[in-house]
């Protein structure tokens, strides 16, 4: 099999799956389980190859011809593309592994297997998409899985409308990357990457802020920044194996990737809006964290800040200090992939953790109601402690080489940046360690957290191979093949000036812990916070109005504009010019069938008439 065999195959397998699933396995639950995990361990062997076998390639095949243009199924896998595929293939297989005993007695599991294998597929026609039509076909299809699958359990009423939240506040950030999407073909006259790098390494002064900023409208909406990021914590509605999945590790960071692969698309003007946005959705993400008490919740929230460091990264490169913009713009690709890549597995675990608290604890969410998990879930407490050291930065642990490299760009480039994302740091280890220290210390507080006991080695064990990787992916040897490719331009540790980085993320990391301890203790029962501070908790709470000011725009702005749109539809289309037009022909068509009586004398009557009038008309009379 040739490279590019391989690379079409990767593609195809997960969509046979989900194909086969749908059409034949509807009702053979395990058999559906089984096809699903075997094609993505297919994945996984054939993008551990390709990664590390050091295989770049680059081709593609016409699909349709519109006059002069051809939409054409292009493949490109380059480092950058190999380090969201590293994710994908890994974090993806061990879902699915998880995903065996987590459903195993749902009576959707099919279903969800097949939504799972769709997903797969999308989300690797992302991956290695090399036009901006691919991407964008792709780009809806995973909107469409996710779609599918938070509405996993459509019986509930909050989940069918967290599934239709999230397509609607989507479909407002892809209308925005559609726009973007036609005025660069406009523009360029392509939409093949490889041409328009061309074209823009010629002219850079052919490039447009608009196009720009509406490109980034595609992460706006998927990668959770604001004002789109409303639809994230709702999705935790769905399964908590698709939301590590896809709402933790790989869809919502291909806004990211999207935005590395097209860099030499944005103006340094645009991407430094775009570094305020992320800068603004850390700290906003963080906030909301603090008061939530569903466990999903406080890591979708921290989801949205993670991806706001990403998103502010790769808006520092645009902040040239040494006058070299290629590199200063590659250093903040290199800081937010990596950040992406070390993310995607500690956060994967963290989700994948709670799913394993929450299944043994019958579906218990709420922190409150926990406690005394870390007797009882020996294996589980060990790897959530893993993942929760590693999102806070912990020295030597993976977020810390990752955050720190992001912190480091925001210090050498922007101060203000860099303060907005040190007290995001801090933030995180306080809200992290309120989870940690409520729902695994300190005395059982319900039945279910009495009776929860570890679960079988289908759950455990992806959570050990993801804290392995949790510690491990941010050290080179891990991916030597990709380390050594996009992620060479990673800020590295060296000089004072990281040091001062590496000795401030330590201090807010301990600071951060301290505060949330002597604060909260172990195994509180209730939010201090709550109690003593309603009005600061309240404000948290309502998330910053956001979800109340687009309700109020819904059902005061939208239904009424709709309501006016109706009216004009209805009497002033159909109504008037439809209906009345047709009513005006049939008025006519009853009076000259009223004339058609079949009476002899009539007619010599008419005709008469007829005579007359023609005699006035040749006088000049009429």
């Amino acid at each position: 099999m040739s490279n590019e065999q391989l690379i079409v195959s990767l593609l195809v397998v997960p969509f046979l799956s989900a194909l086969v699933i749908g059409v034949l396995l509807r009702r053979n639950h395990d058999a559906a389980a089984a096809v699903s995990l075997a094609a993505a361990g297919v994945v996984l062997l054939g993008s551990l190859y390709l990664i590390f076998g050091n295989i770049r390639e680059e081709f593609s095949y016409e699909w349709m011809t519109f006059g002069e243009y051809t939409v054409s199924l292009g493949f490109y896998f380059n480092d950058l593309a190999a380090l969201l595929l590293f994710v994908v293939a890994v974090v993806g297989f061990l879902i699915h592994v998880f995903s065996l005993g987590y459903m195993k007695d749902d009576p959707g599991k099919a279903r969800y297997f097949a939504g799972l294998s769709l997903f797969m597929f999308s989300m690797m026609g992302i991956v290695f998409a090399n036009n901006l039509i691919m991407i964008f076909i792709f780009w809806e299809l995973v909107g469409l899985s996710s779609f599918l699958l938070i509405n996993h359990y459509y019986h509930k009423p909050s989940a069918a409308a967290a599934a239709k939240k999230a397509f609607i506040v989507n479909r407002l950030g892809d209308f925005g990357f559609l726009i973007g999407i036609i005025w660069s073909y406009w523009h360029f006259g392509t939409l093949n990457l490889f041409d328009m790098a061309a074209l823009v390494e010629a002219d850079p002064d052919v490039l447009h802020v608009g196009i720009g900023l509406l490109l980034f409208c595609s992460a706006l909406g998927k990668s959770g920044q604001i004002p789109l990021h409303v639809w994230l914590p709702d999705a935790m509605e769905g399964p908590t194996p698709v939301s590590a999945l896809i709402h933790a590790a790989t869809m919502v960071a291909a806004g990211i990737y999207l935005l590395c692969r097209i860099f030499f698309l944005i103006p340094p003007d645009a991407m430094v809006l775009i570094m305020w946005v992320g800068a603004a959705t850390a700290v906003f993400g963080s906030l909301c964290a603090i008061v939530q008490t569903d466990i999903k919740k406080i890591l979708a929230y921290s989801t949205i800040s993670q991806l706001g460091y990403m998103v502010a990264a790769f808006g520092l490169g645009a902040l040239v200090v040494d006058g070299d913009t290629q590199t200063a713009i590659q250093a903040g690709i290199g800081a937010a992939m990596f950040h992406l890549v070390t993310h995607g597995f500690f956060k994967a675990l963290l989700f994948l953790g709670a799913g394993s608290v929450i299944h043994a604890c019958h579906h218990e969410q709420n922190i409150y109601r926990m406690g005394g998990l870390r007797l009882r879930m020996p294996i589980t407490f060990a790897t959530f402690t893993i993942g929760f050291l590693a999102l806070v930065g912990m020295p030597g642990l993976a977020g810390f080489f990752s955050k720190d490299a992001i912190l480091y760009l925001a210090w050498e480039n922007n101060r203000v940046v860099f303060l907005i994302l040190a007290a995001t740091a801090l933030l995180t280890a306080f809200y992290m360690t309120r989870l940690w220290l409520t729902a695994f210390f300190g005395e059982a507080k319900t039945d279910a957290s009495r009776d929860a006991s570890e679960n079988d080695w289908l759950m455990t064990g992806p959570l050990v191979v993801l804290a392995i990787f949790s510690v491990l992916a941010g050290y080179g040897f891990m991916h030597p093949a990709i380390f050594d490719g996009i992620l060479r331009e990673v800020p590295h540790a060296e000089g004072a000036a990281f040091a001062w980085v590496a000795g401030i993320s330590v201090v807010v990391l301990v600071a951060g812990f301290l505060a949330a301890w002597l604060y909260y203790g172990a195994g509180a029962r209730e939010d201090r916070l709550e109690k003593q501070y309603p009005g600061i908790h309240g404000f948290l709470a309502s998330k910053f109005f956001f979800d109340d000011v687009y309700e109020w725009y819904v059902s005061h702005v939208q239904q009424r504009f709709a309501s006016v749109l109706n009216f004009i539809d209805h009497i002033v289309i159909s109504g008037v010019i439809v209906r009345g037009a047709a009513g005006l022909v049939g008025l006519l068509s009853l009076g000259t069938r009223a004339a058609h009586t079949g009476n002899l004398h009539a007619y010599v009557y008419w005709i008469f008439l007829g005579v007359v009038l023609l005699w006035l008309f040749v006088r000049g009379v009429l």
